[in-house]
Parts: C-alpha cells; structure tokens; sequence
C-alpha cells in the first residue's frame, strides 16, 4: 500500500485504503510538498522566468493536495462518518489558508506578474496566453493587489467561510438524518404509489421496524421517500406531518443554521468590500457571462415580468380546482396541499399519471440508452468495468460503496481511452442530498504528442431504490436528472485542452449548465426516448397514448415550474446583492418579503429554505451569487437545441459540432465565443418562452 494512500497517483482509485488515520499525515505531506514547489516560483531570478517556472509551475504545484482533498471531500459527500468528519476538520483550516493564501503571496505574484508582463508571453500557444490572462484574472479579483493588512483579512475571511460552510453542510445532513416516520396503520398510505409504499415498507424492515407479519413502514427527509408521499397520499395528516419535518432542516435545535447564513453572508460582503466591489455578487460575476449583480438580477426580474400573469393564472386554477372538489369556497393552499392537489388536477385533465411511466425507465435500461444517444452523437463509445468493495480483483476496479458502478468511455473513431466515471444513484444516511457531478482527475492531451491522458469523473444522485427483486423504477424527473448530470460528466470527460485548469466544467457558472441542460432535451423526443424507455419486464416502449398524454402534461403549471427557479434566484441575489438593506432582521420576515410576487400565497407560512440552502452555503462560494446560472444556461439550452431539432436529433455531425466547440474546448477561449462557434450567432430568448409554453 502506498505509504500516503490519499495522495497516490493509482488511475483505479483504491477506496478501501483511504482511511480516517491517514487523512493528516497524508494532508500534511501534500502541503508540504506543494509549499516547497511555491518557494522555488517566490525565489525566481529574472533570467529563471518562463512560463515553465512561472506559470506552468503553479498549475502542477499542489496536484497533490489537489488530488487528496478532492478524494476527502468526495468521501465526506458519500460517505460521511464521525471519525472522518473529525478528520476532515481538523485539516481544513490548513487547507483553506494555504489556497488563500497563494494569490495573496507578494513574492508569487511579483514572478508571475514579471513573466506576464514580458514579451515571451506573445510567443505562447493561445491556450498558454489564456492561462496566464485567467490566472492574473484570478489572482487580482483574490486580492493579489491589496495592502498586507487587507490581504492578512481576507485570509482570515476565507478560512472562517470554509468553517462555517462545512457547518452549516453538516446541519443540513444531519437535521435530514434526525428525522423519521414509522407509520403502522395502512389506510394512512392510501393514495400512495404501490412502489413508494413497498419501498417504505422494506426500509421498515432492514431497520428494524415491523415484519412480514406485522408490516410498517418508514418515511424519511430524503426525496424518494418523503415526495411521493407529498404528491400522492390523501391522508392529508400525513403529508402535514412531513412537511413540517421538513421545515426542521437547518432550523432549530442543535442544527438551526440561521446564524451560519447570517455570518456567512456578512463574511462574503466584506470579503468584497476590502476587493473594491459594492457587493459579493460584483466580486464574483465580473468575469462570468452577466458581468455584474444588477444584469443578473435584471435577469431574472425580466423573466419574472415575462410569466408572472401565467403563474397567478396557475395558482388560482389550482384553488378553484380544489374548492370545487371540496365544496369549499377558493382560497390560499396550505404548503402541504400544493403538491397532492396539482397531481390530482394533472391526472384529471390530461388523463396522465406520471408513475405508469416509472415501468420503462428502469435505471439499467436509462444507462444504457444514454450511452447509446451519446454515442452516437458525441463518437464515442462506453464499457461498463467490473467494480468491487471493500477488496482488490484482478479486473476489477474498487468502488467506494457497493451500490457503485464504474465505466471506461473511448473515442470511436481512435479507439483511445478518453476517461472513465464512478456512477452511485441511491440515497443512504451517510451521503447528502440531492445530485451533483464532480472530477477525480483532469487528463487531456500532451504537449509534446505523447499519449493522452484519460480523465476521471463521476456523478451521483440520490433517485428511487430498489425494491424486492425490482429493479430501481424511475420517475421522468429522474431520469431528466440523470442526464443533466451525465451532460456535466460529458463536459469533463471530452475535454481536448492541454492546460488542466481550462479544461471541462471550468468555465464560468453561467455557462457550466449548458451541456447539462441540453441534454434533459433528450428525455423528450420520441426518437431519443425509444432507445432507452422500455418496459423493464415486456422491452416494449412507451405506448403511443402514454406519450401523447406525456408530452401534453408538459407544460402543466409551467409558470410555476419556472417561477420555483426565479425564486432561488432572486432570494440568492437579493441577500448577496443588498445585504445591507436585509441584516439584523428576521430571516422568515427577509424571506417573505423578498419574495412576495414569487411564491403562492399560502394559509401557512413556511420557514426561510435558505437555512438549507446547500447551493448557495454549502461552500466559501458554492453557487452563492449564481443560482441564476440555471435559467441563463436555459436560455442557452434551449436556443442551442434548435440546430439539434432542425439539423436531427441524433445527427451526429451537429453532435460532434457541439463535442468539438463546446464540450472540447473548457475554458481555453471566451465561452461566448465557443457558443458562437456552434451556433453561429449570439443566444436568443425566445426558444426557452416557446419551450415552456409562455411565449
């Protein structure tokens, strides 16, 4: 075994090996390592300048700390456990000082500046000239520039955000995990989906609730469990009494993180403050697509303008729709009711249930057809690998939890090993919530024309189990999920740029969504559909009836649908962007009034969701400043997808066009002009209004 498992540099990753005890010997030998390489880059004379010392240097200096701590952090997202934690916690102020404090270095900047400012530089590769603008870019909007008092502040600044961060991720997780519902009497499920309901009574058993005979069933805070149960149970005491656990995460007890959103937006505006910006929001998009907090705030309040009749239209169809059913005069819903009344008035007026598509999107079958689109679109070709836990096979590739499956991706026509990529799609007590794609390794090609260096990645989520010997049955969200993530995954894995910090996903947050969004376009065609969507016992694809009904109940409620984004948005820009107006006030009263023209007015208010709000805290940035990203990579999405509708879905000369100017190309060129490039113009509004169904 590797004498610092954490740090080794094994393609196959050895899970098994990177234990709790090795995390701060193995942590403190990185950064020892990566502290010498910086104090060659301080010590340069002006003869040593070149981009190799200078530049070049930095980019490799602390790969692997990089590759260590990206491990950590993977495994406290999928594996968290006390000891790891504790771990974790302990490192983490090394960790976060040492990466703040690199562009706050005097002398590192002094070599940098100096080879960037000469004419050396105008010999460089294009991409190299790129690296060394972004890299300025980067130090200078970090403080590179600032006094030593300012620049000691803003190290002490991103520490206590890394602290606080981690804190308010553990509430989250562990607030989710306090809760549990064990449910004895059967006729409180009615309405419930037989799947749900088996599943619920399953997760009873193998905790130790209930048995054959005496059946129960248990219902947690992770979204398989809890959201059938709000969309679908007619015990309305039931979906009340998980609403309201709900509301507990990240609120009260020992894990309220009302404090932690207070502190760390007040970190965050002063952070901004000492680098000469009015607000976090300025500081963070002035090299994204929006430039500035007011563009992107313009954004979202112009499309809030754009939909707002059709939203009230929405909620006031849905109040008359429930007022007749009950007999009672129309009023405000009550936040438990929203869910279960707007499926009831879906499967009324479109004859359409979205659980009887669940039997033809087994998540074996979803693979398998994504990779078969992807294929053919992208020119590549992917094989599922033999994984293993917990032990080393010959073949074999480890994996960090049994439920995990792994996958090496080529290029169709060279036949090279482009990357592979971990996949791990059920929820359990010891991961977080939700779905997210991240990278393992950065490869690419080689300089000097040696073989290429394959890429590692993966993608997680938390979707529908098993159940008994059936496999795990999706819902179209799911599988819409699924292929966001694989889109992200695809952006990472076909990166063809020599320098690894501009390859993949490592472009601006307002352009990161658009090859995830774009491929949750093709959950909708029918071409695409068929060669994933099949019935898990019969093979047959989804009945012509079934996906007429589907693609009618598109747009149901789509205004709110769409408003629901333009809500993080706005609450994610308003806290960021004038903080001043909303600090030292209540969170719940701030919330409310932030929002008033964004929600349904409901019979019971509802607590702030920022206290959960793990985009935007979760992280010293997180998504903070960028929820907005969401609905601007829509309208790239959208407008991008047109060419793929008009050229043919699964024409592979428009997909290996997108491979080749945006997936290929990261951050090696403005992105603006990657889009271009496809395109051939600038983005338009209109597709994603027409899309949606309110144009």
């Amino acid at each position: 075994m590797s004498e610092h498992p954490f740090l080794a540099d094994d393609y196959h990753i050895r899970w098994s090996t990177l234990k709790p005890e090795h995390v701060k010997p193995d942590i403190e030998h990185a950064l020892a390592l990566a502290n010498e390489r910086l104090e060659v880059i301080r010590n340069l004379s002006e003869d040593e300048l070149s981009y190799e010392t200078t530049f070049g240097a930095l980019e490799v200096a602390s790969e692997e700390l990089e590759r260590g701590w990206g491990r950590l952090s993977h495994l406290d997202s999928v594996c968290d456990n006390a000891e790891q934690r504790a771990a974790l916690n302990e490192m983490l102020p090394q960790v976060s000082a040492f990466y703040s404090s690199i562009p706050l270095d005097e002398k590192i900047w002094k070599s940098l500046k100096a080879y960037a400012e000469s004419y050396a530089v105008k010999e460089l590769s294009p991409v190299k000239q790129r690296l060394v603008e972004e890299t300025c870019a980067d130090f200078i909007a970090a403080g590179a520039d600032l006094s030593d008092d300012k620049k000691k502040r803003v190290s002490e600044i991103d520490a206590e955000l890394s602290k606080l961060t981690k804190k308010f991720s553990e509430n989250v997780l562990d607030s989710t995990n306090a809760w549990e519902l064990i449910v004895d009497d059967e006729a409180r499920l009615k309405g419930l989906p037989e799947m749900a309901k088996e599943g619920a009574r399953l997760d009873a058993l193998s905790n130790g609730h209930g048995s054959e005979d005496d059946p129960k069933w248990r219902f947690t805070l992770q979204y398989p469990s809890m959201g059938p149960v709000m969309q679908h149970a007619e015990d309305e005491t039931l979906r009340k009494q998980v609403w309201e656990a709900n509301c507990t995460v990240g609120f009260g007890g020992d894990f309220d993180n009302t404090q932690y959103v207070w502190q760390i937006l007040e970190l965050r505006q002063e952070k901004a403050a000492i680098l000469g910006k009015d607000n976090f929001c300025d500081l963070i998009l002035e090299r994204r697509m929006a430039k500035n907090g007011q563009a992107a705030l313009k954004f979202i309040e112009d499309l809030h303008d754009r939909i707002f009749e059709a939203f009230k239209i929405d909620l006031a169809e849905l109040a008359e729709y429930k007022a007749v059913k009950t007999g009672d005069e129309p009023a405000p819903l009550q936040p438990w009711e929203g869910g279960y009344w707007a499926e009831k008035r879906r499967k009324e007026q479109y004859a359409f249930d979205d659980e009887a598509l669940r039997p033809y999107f087994s998540v074996t079958n979803v693979m398998k057809g994504m990779f078969d689109i992807t294929s053919k679109l992208f020119g590549i070709h992917i094989e599922e690998r033999e994984a293993v836990f917990g032990e080393d096979k010959e073949g074999a590739v480890q994996v960090w939890h049994p439920e995990c499956c792994y996958y090496d991706v080529f290029d169709s026509d060279t036949q090279e090993h482009l990357g592979s990529f971990y996949a791990d799609w059920h929820p359990r007590s010891s991961k977080r919530g939700g779905a997210w794609m991240n990278s393992l390794k950065t490869g690419g090609p080689c300089e000097k024309g040696g073989p290429r260096k394959p890429h590692i990645g993966l993608m997680v989520g938390n979707m529908t189990k098993p159940v008994g010997d059936t496999p795990a049955l999706l819902t179209h969200n799911e599988v819409e999920t699924i292929f966001h993530e694989f889109g992200h995954l695809l952006h990472h894995l076909l990166g063809d740029v020599e320098v690894k910090s501009l390859s993949g996903t490592s472009v601006p947050w307002d352009f990161v969504e658009l090859p995830s969004q774009i491929m949750e376009n093709f959950c909708w065609d029918r071409e695409s559909l068929d060669l994933f969507a099949r019935h898990y016992e019969t093979g047959e694809v989804i009945p012509d009836d079934l996906f007429e009904k589907m693609i009618a109940a598109r747009n149901y409620m789509s205004a709110s649908n769409f408003m629901r984004q333009l809500c993080f948005g706005k609450l994610d820009m308003e806290l960021h962007l004038n903080l001043a107006k909303y600090k030292g006030r209540d969170l719940d009263v701030v919330d409310e009034e932030i929002l008033k023209e964004y929600r349904a007015d409901l019979a019971t208010k509802s607590p702030s969701m920022a206290r959960r709000f793990s985009h935007l805290f979760s992280g010293p940035v997180a998504y903070a400043s960028g929820y907005y990203s969401y609905k601007w990579s829509e309208v790239l999405d959208a407008d991008a997808f047109t060419r793929f509708q008009k050229e043919g879905i699964l024409n592979s000369s428009t997909g290996r066009a997108f491979r080749k100017e945006v997936l290929a190309r990261g951050n090696s060129r403005p992105v603006d002009e990657s889009y271009r490039a496809f395109m051939g113009r600038d983005p338009e509004l209109e597709p994603l209004l027409e899309r949606a169904g309110l144009a």
